[in-house]
């Protein structure tokens, strides 16, 4: 096994020496930097598509079990904003919206849950996603989550 070595590097010559750590410098600089960034946007993405179905989730709840409207549209704000910062994303780039039953998260915006028992309304939560690397006025990514609330239906009253 000693004498192949010897041979083959008698083979190689001094001109060959160092051109294995080149070759892999440069296949590091062509494949894998590029991989790494494409790991780090999908995961802004995912992490982004997390945050918005966490968030329209959690202010459905907080909604749904409150006292009256005013007080449950503070709670949804508020549960929006700490799910949104759980996954790491902007507090500020969440915004909700809210549309009747059967509606899609396309059409709301006009709608204002009333909390009557059993009503049935959903509840969208849209968060900007922002992928490392780009310019901040590259803003037009987002992810809508979408949680449908149906309030109790036999409450003291």
């Amino acid at each position: 096994m000693i004498w192949l070595c010897a041979r083959l590097r008698a083979r190689l010559g001094p001109g060959e020496r160092g051109s294995a750590l080149v070759e892999f410098v440069f296949v590091a600089l062509v494949v894998f930097v590029p991989l790494v960034y494409v790991v780090a946007g999908f995961s802004a993405v995912q992490r982004g598509v997390f945050a918005a179905t966490a968030a329209a989730r959690e202010a459905g709840r907080a909604l749904a079990t409150a006292p009256d409207v005013g007080t449950g549209l503070a709670r949804a704000e508020r549960a929006a904003q700490l799910a949104v910062a759980d996954q790491s994303v902007d507090a500020s780039d969440v915004r909700l919206s809210y549309a009747p039953a059967g509606a899609s998260c396309d059409d709301a915006g006009g709608y204002a849950p009333t909390l009557v028992p059993g009503e049935e309304f959903s509840v969208c939560a849209t968060v900007t996603v922002r992928i490392p690397l780009l310019p901040e006025f590259v803003n037009a990514n987002t992810a809508t989550g979408q949680f449908v609330v149906e309030t109790d239906r036999y409450v003291d009253g």
